[in-house]
């Protein structure tokens, strides 16, 4: 049972947890709690730790590293950790894969989004919809920030994930293979529910305060307004993007 904090592992495991740049540099990330271990492929697991209690009461199991209780609740991100967690490696999608798949792809196309549980949100979300992949501009928030992953609740494993260079280069990438590119954006003249999104489509929305920059935004096909009562001018991000995907999923 490992005990120590000044252990490579434990140290590893905190800098995996709270340095963006370390997930990036390693290629890893850490998911916690039963169910996201469990969903975790197989061939991308690569260190599975518990704390002494949960071995106690799940002997045999798991094959695990154990740590002592006080040491777990360290190295853990959750106010009421479950006891178990993973280091995952990062699974690796090309936007070239994705572009052909379906008869009609549907891409959500993310710019500088900044909150976890937005993200996070969001891609649960696309899954739910059917979208092929979500892609992120280089300034969104980090993907695998353990907010994120929890919010997620298993999408990081199924749903196909780009974090783009150029964000404006990708999206010349998918109007040149024929994706019809719409933004939700204020100056949009027609209701997002007047479009017909049964070819293939891709959504742009921007950053939770700002929306999208001007210069993503001129690069869509078109304009879309979502309907707003009272004085709002906009909604939350993650609640734009859930009412587009699942339009896009009630015409298919």
């Amino acid at each position: 049972m490992i005990t120590s904090k000044d252990n490579k592992h434990v140290k590893n495991l905190i800098a995996l947890q709270t340095k963006a740049k370390e997930r990036k540099k390693q290629n890893l990330f850490v998911v916690e709690g039963i169910r996201m271990v469990e969903e975790t492929p197989r061939h991308l697991l690569r260190e599975l730790y518990c704390s002494e209690s949960f071995a106690a009461k799940n002997p045999d199991r798991y094959d695990c590293e154990i740590l002592s209780d006080a040491l777990y609740k360290s190295v853990s991100d959750t106010q009421s950790p479950q006891g178990i967690l993973a280091v995952v490696e990062k699974p690796h999608y090309e936007l070239q894969d994705y572009l052909h798949t379906d008869a009609a792809p549907l891409f959500l196309v993310l710019e500088d989004i900044q909150d976890p549980g937005n993200l996070g949100t969001m891609m649960r979300t696309a899954e739910g919809a059917g979208a092929t992949a979500v892609i992120l501009s280089p300034n969104t928030v980090d993907l695998f920030n353990p907010k994120t992953i929890r919010s997620t609740m298993g999408s990081i494993y199924r749903l196909p994930y780009l974090v783009s260079d150029n964000l404006a280069e990708t999206i010349a990438t998918l109007q040149s293979a024929g994706v019809s590119v719409y933004a939700a954006h204020l100056k949009g003249k027609k209701d997002y529910c007047d479009c017909d999104y049964t070819g293939a489509t891709a959504f742009l929305i921007g950053n939770e305060g700002n929306g999208l920059s001007d210069e993503i935004a001129s690069l869509a096909d078109t304009y879309i307004r979502i309907p707003m009562e009272g004085q709002l001018e906009s909604l939350n991000a993650a609640v734009s993007a859930a009412l587009l995907m699942y339009e896009c999923h009630r015409q298919r």
